[in-house]
């Protein structure tokens, strides 16, 4: 079913919203997911996905972004990956002892980020950025967390949750143990670890966000990090694969102690990893004499099918360059948006951000600031075109015919959105109540 370049009506998805709140708090199980990031009555319930399209419950056909929420790295359904998978569900998932695969997934993933050495698997981000953390504190004897302030989201877990607007449910004094740090101030990061002296156990970041470090602000954390006593945590779950195979570390030449991994690593298999310094991450295992640490002990941590889709992925990486097509199918996206945008004169107002890889965009309003409302609109004229994005992330299952329509919806859009400053109100093309940010205090 093709959309129409007016209206689209989504009967079905709008039933499936109403039953999956009856029975699920916010609706879907991942905020970023929820109906509220969508325009009133366009929320699509998604029957099924292949490659870079997605069908929702409705019949209608979307060109996707942000698959997964950067998971989907290689489109829906990826046979490599899929056949991985099902080879081992044959053969059981998980079992009272470790199976060799996960040796064999251990070695190929220090073969892919060989600044790593040694690794441990498990389900989800949240779960190994804690463990990161736990086990700084554990290392250094240290209660506090550092965290980048200008990276959003780290894990669900109170240490980084209490910093957030949603905060309730979280005693203060846990929170009061996080402090942050902005991104590319050396200064004002170290200035934080002397009125904190000795008390820091580590820093954990992005080690790249939709700008690039500025020139030498890694190496000089690695040495930051170093001269304080701290534990340097990379985040690479956005970066993981996005910016090498490596990671941002692989990419940049600054080894971080520890490094976390998940999302595009398993195409949509849940599957992330903790990785670093064998003298660190040994505090974990059984080979060391200090007290023991509760790093990861996670039931489902080692199912044998999302490892054996996580070394397929690996492998198909490597050999077939995706990194580099991600960037090639996000330049021609960036620049046609651009153009589009240019050419329908809001080029200062839909603003394209980020490494080619890892694109979202800006809706800013007629004063240049970011507006919720003016995303509302533009969301709603993408949807209307068959074209489902919350951002443009893009997966290497796009093909430049995909890039194309997308960018002529695009300019649809950003001609209404010029229609809406002039009237500088875009009220009456928001079709209801505006979206809404993940993080916020109130319903």
């Amino acid at each position: 079913m093709d959309h129409s370049d007016e209206e689209i009506r989504l009967p079905r998805s709008r039933q499936a919203n109403e039953r999956l709140h009856a029975l699920i708090p916010g609706g879907a199980h991942t905020y970023a997911k929820g109906e509220d990031q969508y325009p009133e009555d366009l929320a699509p319930v998604i029957s099924h996905g292949r490659g870079a399209h997605v069908w929702d419950v409705d019949g209608n056909r979307y060109i996707e972004y942000g698959s997964g929420l950067r998971s989907v790295s290689l489109g829906h359904a990826h046979p490599r990956v899929t056949e991985a998978a099902r080879r081992e569900l044959d053969r059981g998932s998980n079992f009272v002892r470790p199976s060799l695969l996960e040796a064999e997934a251990a070695e190929r993933f220090l073969a892919t980020v060989p600044s790593a050495e040694m690794v441990k698997f498990a389900k989800n981000g949240s779960d190994v950025t804690t463990a990161a953390v736990r086990l700084a504190r554990a290392v250094t004897g240290r209660p506090r967390v550092a965290l980048c302030g200008d990276h959003p989201f780290f894990s669900v877990d109170d240490w980084f949750i209490g910093t957030t607007p949603m905060s309730a449910g979280i005693p203060a004094a846990i929170t009061e143990l996080t402090v942050s740090f902005p991104y590319g101030d050396l200064a004002a990061t170290e200035e934080l670890l002397l009125r904190y002296e000795g008390e820091i156990a580590c820093l954990i970041l992005e080690p790249a966000g939709h700008q690039e470090p500025p020139p030498g602000y890694l190496e000089a954390l690695r040495e930051l990090a170093d001269r304080h006593g701290c534990v340097l945590v990379f985040d690479e779950m956005i970066t993981g694969f996005r910016w090498s195979e490596a990671g941002a570390q692989g990419l940049y030449g600054v080894v971080p102690d520890l490094s976390t991994f998940g999302k595009a690593l398993g195409n949509g298999f849940a599957v992330s990893a903790l990785a670093g310094r064998r003298e660190l991450m040994e505090w974990g295992g059984l080979r060391h004499f200090g007290d023991r640490v509760f790093l990861l002990s996670t039931t489902h941590g080692a199912e044998t099918h999302s490892l054996a889709a996580a070394m397929a992925v690996q492998t198909t990486y490597v050999e077939e360059g995706i990194t580099a097509q991600l960037h090639s199918l996000g330049e021609r996206l960036a620049a046609g948006v651009r153009a589009a945008a240019d050419g329908m004169g809001v080029g200062e107002h839909v603003v394209v951000r980020g490494r080619a890889s890892n694109l979202v965009f800006a809706t800013l309003d007629e004063n240049g600031r970011p507006s919720q409302e003016y995303r509302t609109l533009f969301l709603r004229r993408l949807l209307a075109g068959g074209v489902l994005a919350p951002s443009f992330v893009v997966s290497s299952a796009l093909d430049e015919a995909d890039i194309d329509r997308t960018v002529d919806v695009v300019a649809q859009a950003c001609a209404v959105y010029r229609k809406a400053l002039d009237a500088a109100d875009p009220t009456p093309w928001m079709g209801g109540r505006a979206v809404k940010p993940v993080f916020r205090r109130l319903v």
